[in-house]
């Protein structure tokens, strides 16, 4: 029998109905995998959408805040995970120590170390304490009340100079204090009895003030420079403090004075050698020399540095009595007041 022209329609062998059950099963695989892997909203059913993941201290700016997630439902099953945080969740979750950087205890400001329970006192730098400003040291210089060697070098200086009536004992008591003015006025300094630098340079100096008499056994009295040398032919014996009139009116015995010194040359025409009470009723005067009227040299107990007698010429006690008996101021003495 002929087979010429006739289709013959094989039936498959082993091999190929292999390949097919392959492809079968590949394509059924595939659509299950993809049922598992669907996006979501195109599942079968609803399904819990997954907690979102929390970076460390760092907010997506992109992300909105989904409203219904806010809202908790009561078809929402709890999250067992302790590790998920609701974004809207307002309380932030604490930190873990791993989480929060140690403190820099170089970077805490100054005194914080002693706040901070886990600041070192041992590294803290300890703040230096300013010291209290203090004056610098003065200076101790030579006045009434001193002793010791530099007060007894002033004393012989003073004598050697011929100011006042002192004996060199090394204290510098009222007797010391009326030679230093006498000093100090003479030479122009201030009135202040201490020995300074101007007033220790002039005694180094060993100024000695001028007379205006040339001859003769004179008392000079200057008004301005507050002082009574007594002169031998133009030379000065001695320098004495004295203070003269204040130039301020008084009243005595219901008659108003002025407390005038006069100028001009005079001589001694009476004396009382004692203790004499003003017959002015002014005060008491020690042995007075009388050269113009009422007005005398006499000793006294206050003589200041400036003018401050009613008008007569006030000396110390001690040095009235050198006039008197050591160095002579006999009736007829010239008196020169300028």
């Amino acid at each position: 029998m002929s087979h010429r022209g006739t289709r013959t329609t094989c039936t498959a062998g082993p091999r190929a109905s292999a390949r097919t059950w392959l492809g079968r099963s590949t394509a059924i695989v595939l659509v299950a995998a993809l049922s598992a892997c669907a996006w979501p909203g195109q599942g079968q059913g609803p399904e819990p959408a997954a907690a979102p993941q929390v970076s460390q201290g760092v907010a997506d700016p992109t992300a909105s805040p989904d409203p219904a997630s806010a809202d908790p439902s009561p078809s929402t099953p709890a999250d067992p995970t302790p590790s998920a945080v609701a974004p809207s969740d307002p309380t932030p979750s604490t930190p873990s120590a791993a989480d929060v950087p140690a403190a820099d205890p170089t970077d805490a400001p100054t005194g914080a170390a002693a706040d901070t329970p886990s600041a070192d006192p041992s590294r803290a730098a300890a703040r230096p304490v300013p010291a209290e400003p203090t004056d610098p040291p003065q200076p101790e210089y030579v006045e009434r009340g001193s002793s010791g060697p530099e007060v007894l070098a002033l004393q012989q200086r003073l004598r050697e100079l011929g100011y006042g009536l002192v004996d060199p004992d090394g204290h510098y008591g009222s007797g010391t204090q009326q030679a230093v003015w006498a000093f100090q006025k003479a030479a122009g300094l201030r009135r202040d009895g201490v020995i300074g630098p101007k007033t220790q340079d002039a005694l180094d100096a060993g100024y000695r003030p001028s007379p205006r008499s040339s001859s003769g056994h004179v008392v000079e009295i200057d008004l301005d420079r507050q002082i009574l040398m007594a002169v031998d032919d133009g030379q000065v014996t001695k320098v004495i403090n004295a203070s003269s009139g204040s130039g301020q009116k008084f009243e005595a015995k219901g008659r108003q004075y002025v407390a005038h010194t006069p100028r001009g040359t005079f001589h001694v025409y009476m004396q009382d050698d004692g203790m004499h009470a003003s017959t002015l009723e002014l005060g008491d005067m020690w042995r007075p020399k009388y050269f113009s009227g009422g007005i005398a040299v006499h000793g006294s107990g206050s003589i200041p540095t400036h003018p401050a007698s009613h008008g007569c010429v006030r000396v110390s006690d001690g040095a009235m009595n050198w006039l008197w008996d050591s160095w002579g101021m006999p009736i007829g003495t010239t008196v020169l007041v300028y």
